[in-house]
């Protein structure tokens, strides 16, 4: 069979979903590769998205091909009164024979880094995000580092809250024998992490970390004080990045309260807009002067950029 992909997202980080059906297919002996023309015949096409029509518009169906299969968290959230929800029924899990597969990291040349996701689900069920709701309220091990890892010099973990996993000592433990460079790319939940975490983070060669800070209401200045005092690794001179929500039930003097704090600490803020088509002007300029480093660090104030 002929097998085409279709990253709705875009090529600007893997997609474990089409990697591993990639992978599927080719051990079945099936010719896979990107959709790229309507002259071609395909038997089957897969479209995958991981984010909603807001970042990631969908594009129409091909013309060209037998089936057409659409799946991905993308597919199944939904705008309402400005809102994000999640439809779990119209979310379509990978079979087991697929999910099994070791991605098929070829199909992403450009990216030479692993990518793994040993645990899902999280305990919080924050109204923003769509975690809990498609994986759970419960973070459980789902499987092994060596599932996704094959001697890449950096793995990129996308596990949603591994710190709120039962396993997870069995899992930094596995990610610390790989010896390879870890980027935790999801925000670490800072009020779960305790001083044994805090060991397994030092003894790995951490690249980058983050953290979440995004409800304005939860007082975790001690919390990230208390990583200061033990931490070993400052990812480009700062103990970790760290997400501040905006735009979401915050006012924007609880928006710099959490800049200010965090970049005291010696953090890197991160400015994190919800809905931003449709924010506030004065939000997007706030996020333009935080994540620009030169302007931040040249105007260190926000109520003196211009």
């Amino acid at each position: 069979m002929k097998i085409g992909l279709i990253d709705v997202d875009g090529h600007n980080f893997p997609n474990l979903a089409l990697m591993r059906i990639s992978a599927y297919h080719k051990e079945k002996g099936d010719d896979v590769e990107w959709w790229w023309s309507d002259f071609i015949h395909y038997d089957i096409v897969y479209m995958s998205k991981i984010f909603s029509g807001t970042y990631s518009p969908d594009i129409p169906e091909p013309l060209n091909a037998d089936r057409v299969i659409k799946g991905g968290t993308g597919y199944a959230i939904q705008t309402i009164d400005g809102k994000e929800t999640f439809d779990k029924s119209k979310d379509i899990d990978l079979p087991k024979e697929i999910e099994r597969m070791f991605p098929d990291y070829s199909i992403y040349p450009q990216f030479d880094f692993a990518v793994s996701m040993t645990s899902r689900g999280c305990p919080r069920g924050c109204a923003f995000c769509h975690v809990a709701a498609k994986e759970g309220r419960s973070s459980v091990k789902v499987a092994n580092v060596s599932d996704f890892w094959n001697g890449q010099k950096e793995i990129r973990v996308l596990d949603p809250n591994i710190t709120a996993c039962r396993e997870k000592r069995e899992l930094m433990g596995q990610y610390k024998e790989t010896g390879a460079q870890i980027v935790f790319t999801q925000g670490l939940d800072i009020r779960l992490i305790n001083d044994a975490d805090i060991a397994d983070i030092n003894e790995m060669r951490v690249k980058n970390i983050h953290f979440a800070w995004d409800n304005p209401a939860d007082n975790l200045e001690e919390k990230f004080r208390q990583y200061t005092k033990l931490a070993r690794h400052k990812p480009h001179g700062r103990f970790g990045t760290v997400y501040v929500l905006t735009n979401y039930n915050s006012t924007m003097k609880e928006n710099l309260y959490r800049i200010y704090a965090l970049r005291d600490m010696g953090y890197d803020p991160y400015v994190m807009v919800y809905d931003k088509p449709n924010a506030p002007r004065e939000i997007r300029r706030l996020q333009r002067w935080r994540n620009s480093p030169m302007i931040f660090r040249s105007c260190p104030k926000f109520e003196d950029y211009k």
